[in-house]
Parts: structure tokens; sequence; C-alpha cells
């Protein structure tokens, strides 16, 4: 897997792992930039890894592209071949699918849809071979999702789920962007699934929300006072289904300051995935249930 690199003006080196999302693209750009932060080069101001490839931002005055483009190519051996062990975390999600809002949302935009007649969940689960909406959500639900990247929008993570190719959801991006997307939507796109961290335009296809905030800027809601955003590159994610009761009373435990996620420490090996996925996430959701 070789890393192409590219200037962006003057001030921005971009590397692309790969054209195509894996988890092994993932990791080599993760690696990539974890080794850059390491080394505290002089006059890298910025890094920012992404889904298959990473951005870096550079001060000229401090250190020459050409200079800067060496260093990178000097690591980009060792995290092509180093062992894909990561230290992370597991948080556990709520969601509410099939809501009213998201619901009254894609009703607003139907002629912009490639399905008018039906709504995201229904077009998203026939698109996908799943006979009932209810399957689609288990098989959404079901198994952990990786955060490959956090930003676009402050605190929104893409999510790449766990699973074969040939299993992952794969969605289309409505034929038009809406104007109007509900906070805390949980969308999908592609092979990716996002959650919109605020109130706004969007293109995904919209499948429930959480009531769980995951960017306070204020810093202060109860799990947030450390850190804004909620999510990390790296980070895994377990999506809990859950109806109307229960949001709404997490919503009042968020409300009063009491809640927070349910959050695990854990290794995760690419090799051990790769070797047994299912296996794996068998694991990682008995951490979650503190098994």
């Amino acid at each position: 897997m070789s890393i192409r690199f590219n200037f962006g003006g003057d001030e921005h080196i971009f590397g692309e792992v790969s054209e195509d999302m894996s988890l092994a693209s993932f990791f080599t750009g993760l690696s990539m930039t974890n080794a850059v932060r390491s080394a505290g080069i002089k006059g890298v101001t910025e890094i920012c890894p992404a889904n298959a490839s990473f951005q870096i931002r550079f001060n000229p005055d401090l250190i020459k592209p050409q200079d800067l483009l060496a260093e990178l190519k000097s690591m980009e051996a060792a995290a092509s071949t180093s062992d894909s062990v990561l230290k992370t975390r597991i948080i556990e999600l709520p969601v509410y699918f099939q809501d009213p809002w998201t619901h009254e949302t894609c009703l607003r935009f139907r002629e912009r849809h490639q399905d008018p007649s039906s709504t995201d969940l229904e077009y998203s689960a026939r698109i996908n071979g799943y006979a009932t909406v209810e399957d689609f959500i288990a098989a959404y639900s079901g198994q952990p999702w990786f955060v490959s990247m956090v930003g676009f929008v402050a605190g929104l993570p893409f999510l790449y789920q766990m699973v074969e190719r040939q299993k992952q959801i794969q969605a289309p991006k409505y034929l038009r962007p809406r104007t109007d997307t509900p906070k805390l939507t949980i969308g999908h796109g592609g092979c990716f699934a996002a959650i919109y961290s605020v109130r706004g335009a969007g293109g995904y296809q919209m499948y429930g929300v959480t009531p769980a905030p995951i960017y306070d800027p204020a810093m202060k809601v109860r799990y947030l006072s450390d850190d804004m955003c909620l999510f990390k590159p790296g980070d895994i994610v377990k999506f809990k289904a859950i109806g109307r009761d229960d949001y709404d009373a997490t919503l009042e435990e968020i409300d009063a300051n009491r809640w927070q996620p349910t959050v695990r420490e854990c290794t995760f090996s690419l090799t051990d995935f790769n070797r047994d996925i299912y296996g794996t996430n068998a694991k990682l959701m008995e951490l979650i249930d503190g098994r």
C-alpha cells in the first residue's frame, strides 16, 4: 500500500493511502499521523487523519516542503509494516430509529430523493436486500462501527461498519441536498454512517436520532467537560436501538446532567479482526455489556 503525497498550496501536504476505504488503509493513515505527532517535527502545525488519507499543515518558514516530504517518506515504510494494534475505546450510543423528527424532515424533501414513495429506511432496506425495516435496523445496530475521521462539521464522526466488505450497508446520498437535517441525526451515505453534530443542510439518508450530545463547545455536558467532542478517530461505536420512552428518559437525564454514555477502554488488533471478524466483534460487545 503506497501512499501518494501531494502539496496543497504553500502550507499543506495531503497523503492518499488508498482510493477505497478499508480498515487496513485507515490503520496505515493513523500510524502515519501518530508517527508525525510523536516525532514532533519542527514546523508541523496541524495533523488531520481522515478515512483513507491524511492532511498535514506546516510552516514553510520553519521546514522546507521537500524536507517535510522526505521525513514523511521515511516514516511510510514503518507505518505500512507496523503491527496494527490500537489502544482505543468502545462507546455505546443509544439511537431512536424511525423517530418522528427525521421522518418529518424526509417527507419535506421527498422530491430530492431517489424514491419519493418510500422513506429513507424503507429505501435503504430494500436496496441492501433486507425484507423489512426492522431487519435493516437489526443489521445496522447489530455490529460495531469504526470512527474513521471526525470533521467536515465540528464534532461530526464518520463511521465504517466492522463487517465483511460484501455485507457493508451501502446507500447513495440524496439526489439533491436537503436544506435541513435535525441535530444528532444518524445518517448514511456510501459505506459511511455519520452523526450530525448540529442542525443544518445534508444529503445522507436519515435513519434516526440519538439523544446524546456529541459536540459541546461550551463543555457543560457532563461527559464533555474535558473535551468538546465525544468521538476521536479510532473509537469503536456500538449503536443501541431504543424506543420513544427510553429516548425521553435519556433526555431527562441529560438535561439534569446525570447521564453519560457507556465507555470501555479496549485494545483492537486488526490482525485478530481479519482472522475472526465476528469473534472479535462479540468480545467487544461483551466488554460494553460489562461481561
